[in-house]
């Protein structure tokens, strides 16, 4: 990591050539799925979000829409508007998409429920017509974070309280099968058509560990993953995707209530934390992150921990399965 002058920050650093960059990652993108994965096509999840429209638009330029399969795999607590953005995006790239509901598989695994279990746990009255969410608090007041559950019963009260470690995991964890059953039916069609599965995320949630391992984690190619968020929609206006996509904020679409991925889990909103993180990728003072998000020099700082903190306890989800004794003839392959 290298000082920058002393100069003034500003979000000039994440412009970048689209035209250029798009270019380029469709060729890296044909020649990692044909050349270095051996594979006839690919798969790609859309969720009806500015991250996996621009990946399944790649993935069209890269190898023509005849080689590529959309999937839509909406659940109960899907945002309708999400399926329909996704059948927006199909039509506008030239794919015929699959759709599946995975409420029912959900529901026999017992993803709702477990959750449910440890929700009632926090607050009895949790049931039938009630809505909930999970937000994070304490990184930018320099404390650990830490969740709150924000649930909202059938008559619209709002209801809020801190969620304990051994509720906050069961919470997690069974929302995590939203994630997993999505990457399995992924994987089933890669594998039946021999195709490469796509990954979505880009560069803010890569670094952060904003992903599920075995989960949205799980790919054989991530062609975005080192573009910034913003990066992200300047390549999707260049691409001219249908503008409720391509202007859609982003949200999780994991929980029944409405919540932005800023109130789950960054400090920031997206187009900010993407300059925190490219200040911090590149030695940028404190002081001139906070002149240029207008915010004080001690939550500058706050921010520039919480990045770290993320980085520090996600390591894990980027660590391939650890060997306890060598295997080279494997490894040398």
């Amino acid at each position: 990591m290298t000082q920058e002058p002393d100069t003034t920050l500003d979000w000039s650093v994440l412009d970048i050539d689209a035209h250029r960059e798009v270019e380029r990652i469709a060729g890296q993108l044909r020649e990692a799925v044909a050349g270095g994965l051996h594979k006839r096509g690919a798969v790609v999840g859309i969720s009806g979000g500015v991250d996996s429209a621009v990946c399944a638009a790649l993935a069209v330029r890269a190898l023509g829409p005849e080689r590529v399969l959309a999937l839509i795999l909406p659940e109960r607590e899907s945002s309708p508007e999400s399926s329909v953005r996704a059948q927006s995006l199909a039509a506008h790239l030239g794919l015929t998409p699959l759709a599946q509901d995975i409420g029912p598989t959900l529901e026999v695994i017992g993803c709702y429920r477990s959750r449910d279990e440890a929700v009632r746990r926090v607050l009895p009255d949790y049931g039938a017509g009630w809505r909930m969410k999970l937000v994070v608090a304490g990184g930018l007041e320099g404390r650990f974070n830490h969740f709150k559950l924000v649930a909202e019963s059938p008559d619209g009260a709002s209801h809020e309280a801190r969620l304990g470690l051994r509720d906050y995991l069961q919470i997690v964890a069974a929302t995590s099968f939203k994630q997993r059953v999505r990457k399995t039916i992924e994987y089933f069609h890669a594998d039946r058509l021999h195709y490469a599965v796509i990954g979505t995320p880009n560069r803010l949630e890569y670094d952060q560990g904003f992903f599920v391992k075995n989960g949205d984690g799980a790919a054989d190619v991530k062609p975005i993953a080192h573009l910034y968020k913003s990066q992200v929609y300047a390549i999707a206006a260049y691409l001219k995707l249908p503008e409720e996509i391509a202007t859609a904020p982003p949200t999780t679409d994991t929980y029944s209530l409405s919540q932005g991925q800023d109130e789950f889990y960054f400090a920031l909103p997206y187009r900010q934390m993407d300059l925190a993180l490219w200040a911090l990728n590149h030695g940028i003072a404190t002081e001139r992150l906070a002149d240029a998000l207008r915010i004080s020099r001690e939550r500058a700082g706050h921010v520039y921990d919480d990045i770290r903190a993320k980085r520090r306890a996600t390591r894990s989800l980027h660590q391939s399965p650890l060997l306890l004794g060598p295997v080279p003839e494997v490894d040398r392959a």
